[in-house]
């Protein structure tokens, strides 16, 4: 597929300087470095290579988590551009350790229309040992702005899987020449948009990473767009449409009164919400409107926010809703302070103006479901989405692949990404597929972290030499690369600060723990001891009336 962009093969010697400069610094591998200067690197242009010495941290970024400083190793940080179409100007960072480097690479992708690198992923990474890398995928913008893909289908390329290839291409042409070795081992780890680059990259460049995690994974974009579309022009339907996001919390309560016990335990929790047969009818106000209750219009619009479209072709997924009992989540997405100011809106907006309809003045009320669907799938399809089954080039050498998804997520639908899983299981056979994907859904979880439930795992950044595979999902893939050791049961944490207890859980102490069961099982409390600890669960097969 790379063949049939534009080559111009750039010769790092020019840029020797600059490299030596950086490997300077750090004598026991100034030798590898020399190689360098012999280093092609297909159409790309390094446009820095810089020493940062021990003890270089982002306080005033990673405070934002509640986190103070990170603490990183000496390192060389070489920033590049790749060029692979004529419209192409892709920015790509590649972070080495100068000394004790662990022999791994840890990319990390991008969340929302991406447009900035993720330094802090990147920072953590470094911290604990490993080179890292990562991209803009081609433009530099917040990740809720679209208009620089309007007319700029090459762009649009890069951002929707040539960007995440070509820096993993660079990242290990770069370690083989300031190192003087490859990486022993690959890993990309990433969520939502990363998801789906996750995802991508297992699909079309199965050679790229031996370990891929893929959270809440937004895999099948053009569905998730036409869904959020729908759903958001039924909360603008009428005038009485709007549901208040105040009105949230008295939605959750109804969700766990009528369902927090179908699993025989109280604990706040709906662990399969597809059990939740809520009627939203059962809310309507008696009398005057209050926060408590809904009028019959928002009855009408949180009936289309759990439903969604419905409606599935057979190359596509089904056009889902959201699920019960993570509503309070929905807040800033959904809803926010008014109509026309959430995130989903403003997801919506972009998508199409800028994408899809190349229109800048579109407005959702020119939306059509019956048609939209369609034009999505066509305009976005082959360059964003990443819903092939078919892994069995991943699979033939050896790649592993950890799926997980929150059952609250209030952003993506979770129930896409068990249809994907299982379309997968279909392809290999179930047997065959278990040796290199498993699925961990996670009670109370939003989009990729916080929520109800215990929610912390380790996930999406790369795990400490410290970290263990008993609560670590990074530690977990590792093994399965490395050692061939399978994944089982993973202990979720719920913390005070969940952000944080993902970053430097060392540092923290949980509430209450859980343990996440490999797909289709599901936690069941033993009978004795507290419910808040994960000690007194086991994993066990589902329910007979979920239907898995």
């Amino acid at each position: 597929m790379a063949g049939t962009w534009p080559r111009g093969y750039v010769l790092l010697s020019v840029l020797f300087s600059m490299l030596s400069g950086c490997a300077g610094r750090s004598n026991p591998q100034a030798d590898a470095r020399l190689k360098l200067k012999d280093l092609h690197l297909e159409h790309t242009q390094i446009v820095a290579a810089d020493y940062y010495s021990a003890g270089h941290d982002i306080s005033w970024k990673t405070m934002l988590f509640g986190v103070p400083r990170f603490k990183v190793p000496a390192s060389c940080r070489v920033k590049l551009v790749p060029t692979p179409s004529a419209d192409s100007h892709i920015e790509s960072e590649v972070w080495m350790p100068t000394m004790a480097w662990n022999g791994r690479l840890w990319s990390v992708g991008n969340g929302g229309l991406a447009g900035s690198i993720d330094e802090i992923s990147m920072h953590l990474a470094l911290s604990r040992g490993y080179a890292t890398s990562g991209t803009d995928t081609g433009h530099s913008a917040r990740d809720q702005e679209g208009g620089w893909a309007l007319n700029h289908p090459d762009k649009l390329v890069d951002f929707g899987w040539r960007a995440i290839h070509e820096t993993a291409l660079t990242a290990k042409a770069l370690i083989r020449g300031l190192q003087g070795k490859p990486p022993a081992f690959s890993y990309f780890a990433s969520a939502s948009n990363g998801g789906r680059e996750a995802l991508n990259e297992a699909q079309r460049f199965p050679e790229d990473y031996d370990g891929i995690e893929a959270g809440a994974p937004a895999f099948d974009g053009s569905n998730n767009v036409v869904s959020g579309s729908w759903m958001e022009q039924k909360l603008l339907n009428t005038e009485g449409s709007w549901i208040p996001k105040s009105k949230l919390k008295a939605i959750q309560a109804a969700s766990l009164a009528a369902c927090d016990e179908l699993d025989g335990l109280k604990d706040g929790l709906i662990d399969d919400p597809r059990r939740c047969h809520l009627k939203p009818e059962a809310l309507v106000c008696k009398g005057p409107e209050t926060e408590n209750c809904l009028m019959p219009e928002q009855v009408a619009s949180l009936k289309a926010l759990y439903d969604g479209p419905g409606g599935e072709d057979p190359a596509h997924f089904r056009y889902y809703g959201f699920e019960h009992g993570g509503e309070v989540g929905w807040g800033e997405w959904s809803l926010s302070s008014g109509p026309r100011k959430s995130v989903l809106y403003q997801f919506a907006l972009e998508f199409h103006r800028n994408i899809i309809d190349s229109d800048p003045a579109w407005t959702l009320e020119q939306f059509e479901f019956s048609h939209d669907n369609i034009d999505a799938d066509l305009r976005m399809g082959s360059v964003y989405d990443a819903r092939d089954p078919d892994l069995s080039r991943f699979a033939a050498r050896g790649g592993k692949l950890i799926l997980y998804h929150g059952w609250s997520d209030q952003a993506l639908q979770p129930r896409l990404t068990i249809d994907y899983y299982q379309r997968v299981q279909s392809a290999a056979g179930e047997a065959a597929a278990a040796n290199f994907v498993v699925l961990y859904m996670v009670p109370g979880m939003w989009h990729v972290f916080a929520g109800d439930g215990p929610n912390a795992f380790g996930q999406a950044m790369a795990p400490a030499p410290s970290a263990s595979k008993a609560n670590n999902i990074g530690s977990v893939l590792i093994a399965w690369v490395e050692q061939g050791e399978p994944p089982g049961p993973v202990v979720a944490g719920k913390y005070d600060n969940d952000f944080k207890a993902v970053l430097v859980p060392d540092d923290m102490i949980p509430t209450r723990t859980r343990p996440l069961c490999l797909y289709p099982q599901v936690a069941r409390w033993l009978g004795k001891g507290s419910i808040d600890d994960a000690k007194n669960f086991s994993c066990s097969p589902p329910p007979a009336d979920t239907g898995v």
